[in-house]
């Protein structure tokens, strides 16, 4: 599977939103250079007060362009990085993807993705209604469906751009469906 990186974003403080910027610094075992989220331990911030010395597998937070088109079509107008996402995808199925899957992203980045992004109340607070439509239960069998992206940990630093190509390289079989980390 081949993408293709739509946009980059950090944020130095705990915010909401990140602000797309022009290239990104991925630092092996930590994240996005500059950004609150990056560290060895947890930096959720919420998390941060009960689990500190957790290993951090939410380094990179990454998000599926598509979702926007999708929830444009229900009213909501999203763009990169309003939903907190450092980086932004395109034409890779992300919600897809097993445990343990390798992004090769630009010329020498690796991120391994570690689960789904579990999206919080906050995003209501950003467009009322919005976490309806990422965070859904099927009433039938109970399943949670969490549409707001993957999360990753870095394997191998480098700069990411927008435009950056995306290779994809799954784990060996048999593999592990992503849970919510």
């Amino acid at each position: 599977m081949t993408g293709q990186v739509a946009a980059v974003s950090r944020n130095e403080v705990y915010s909401f939103s990140k602000p797309n910027r022009d290239s990104i610094r991925l630092l092996t075992g930590l994240g996005v250079e500059g950004d609150v989220h990056a560290g060895e331990t947890i930096r959720h911030q919420f998390r941060m007060t009960y689990e500190p010395d957790l290993p951090n597998l939410r380094q990179v937070h990454l998000m599926h362009e598509e979702l926007f088109g999708e929830l444009a079509l229900k009213g909501f107008k999203v763009s990169a990085g309003q939903l907190g996402e450092n980086i932004t995808t395109r034409d890779v199925d992300l919600l897809g993807l097993p445990a343990g899957a390798l992004l090769h992203l630009g010329e020498q980045a690796v991120l391994e993705v570690t689960g789904l992004r579990n999206p919080c109340a906050k995003i209501n607070d950003f467009r009322k209604g919005l976490l309806a439509e990422v965070f859904t239960m099927d009433s039938v069998t109970g399943e949670f469906t969490f549409k707001s992206g993957v999360m990753a940990v870095v394997r191998h630093g480098g700069i990411v751009r927008p435009d950056d190509a995306i290779q994809v390289e799954t784990p060996p079989f048999p593999h592990r469906s992503l849970e919510r980390v």
